[in-house]
């Protein structure tokens, strides 16, 4: 994919992350309900260690964590960092930059995220079993949404990718918060005091713009840990380290061309029968890379290494972890009570509230109707934000996973019914009301 154009490139990836995430997540269901089964349950309770003599880097309380840990507690931290950056460039630069332009998408994101919420209310009524799961139906899945509408190609216009991820976005800053705040408990200061003297550390290193990216990776590790102690969910320190890298480039585009202009304009020149460079061009040709290397914030640099690791690695593990529903035998009802709470909130909830809330405040003239979108397409793009996939198996384990399986078991049920049929449904829409120019 490397000859391709960053677009397309980015394009690209975001449908073979989705295809191979939809793959990860239909061989758990089919080892969770196969004679492998015990092998699969048993491969997700191994322990792990990164040991140096007593120390377990790869430990909580003194337990070592196991592959499902490790994978919903570890690598899930590197995708909500990897969401961190997304989220700080779009509120630096992006679509979130300005009030002008994140008040609809921050209005859309509020309708879907209220919507679900008070149906899954209305079906688990606050205080009765389930209703712990709430927050459940409130996520947007940006990389499974994205890759469905990346399927329609050029039809799609430019203001309903922008429009999608920036409520998705917002619609992960509710998530987060709503992780940050429930699912943390049993606080230990000290560790978490110390958390925050590594991150205002990294913070004023970083404002220096001369760190490597490596000792922002290091403190983010340990960061990690003492986030894993202090009882306040791992992941959320990814959020947090995110936040403190450098967004400015170390040198700026201006000065970076005059650089490369010197290098061109006394670059050895070189023998068409030469196949070996000299020291000298070897040495002009490094100040290229270096000075290209200074030119790109650490921020994007980040941003950009990450997206094929979260996309072909970190969401796939964690969908083959997550989404091993089991549809009989020991885990009880399938079709209950937050099974249908969940995929009514993803499939009636998110379209009603991300429609709903976009429609009253196009029509009240607080914002304008985006250049390009119409009612129809934005019809389309409303049931797309009811795959929540990701996030939302990931509050659901928080949720359901060390009280009740039976309603985890029919929380991810919910979830991957749920987002399967939104994804078709939108995708059926959009197919049909966008133009078929290309």
């Amino acid at each position: 994919m490397a000859f391709l154009s960053p677009r397309r490139r980015l394009t690209t990836m975001n449908i073979m992350g989705s295809v191979l995430l939809f793959l990860a997540a239909l061989l758990a269901a089919v080892l969770a309900n196969s004679p492998l089964a015990h092998y699969y349950h048993d491969f997700l309770a191994l322990e792990m260690a990164l040991q140096i003599g007593e120390f377990n880097l790869f430990s909580h309380g003194g337990h070592p964590l196991t592959v499902f840990e490790f994978i919903n507690d570890g690598l899930m931290a590197v995708f909500f960092f990897s969401v961190g950056l997304e989220i700080k460039r779009e509120l630096l630069v992006g679509e979130l930059s300005s009030f002008r332009k994140a008040s609809l998408p921050f209005i859309a994101a509020c309708g879907g995220m209220i919507v679900p919420v008070l149906i899954y209310s209305l079906i688990c009524t606050p205080g009765t079993p389930g209703s712990e799961g709430l927050a459940i139906p409130m996520a947007t899945d940006i990389a499974f949404s994205l890759g469905v509408l990346s399927l329609l190609g050029q039809r799609v216009p430019l203001c309903l990718k922008v429009f999608l991820t920036a409520f998705a976005v917002v619609d992960d800053i509710g998530g987060i918060l709503v992780i940050a705040i429930f699912y943390s408990n049993h606080i230990a200061v000290s560790y978490l005091l110390w958390a925050a003297l590594i991150f205002a550390v990294l913070y004023f290193l970083g404002r220096s713009r001369v760190v490597p990216k490596m000792l922002f990776v290091l403190g983010g590790v340990i960061a990690w840990y003492l986030f894993l102690q202090a009882g306040i969910h791992s992941t959320i320190a990814g959020v947090i380290l995110a936040f403190v890298i450098p967004a400015r480039p170390r040198l700026n585009s201006g000065k970076y061309i005059e650089r490369i202009r010197r290098v061109i304009n006394t670059f050895p020149t070189m023998n068409d029968e030469s196949i070996v460079l000299t020291n000298q061009q070897i040495a002009k040709l490094k100040r290229v890379e270096s000075a290209s290397d200074r030119v790109i914030s650490t921020l994007q640099s980040l941003e950009d290494n990450l997206h094929g690791m979260v996309a072909f690695l970190v969401l796939p593990l964690f969908a083959f972890a997550n989404a091993g529903v089991v549809l009989g035998g020991g885990e009880g009802e399938l079709i209950g009570p937050v099974a249908i709470s969940i995929a009514a909130g993803l499939i009636i909830g998110k379209f009603i509230g991300i429609f709903s809330f976009t429609w009253m405040a196009i029509k009240s003239k607080l914002v304008p109707m985006p250049i390009g979108m119409n009612w129809k397409n934005l019809a389309g793009v409303s049931l797309l934000g009811g795959i929540g996939f990701t996030v939302s198996l990931f509050i659901a384990n928080l949720s359901f996973g060390n009280t009740n399986p039976e309603f985890l078991n029919q929380a991810k049920f919910g979830v991957l019914t749920g987002s399967v049929i939104a994804g078709i449904l939108g995708y059926t829409v959009l197919h049909y009301v966008l133009s078929k120019k290309q």
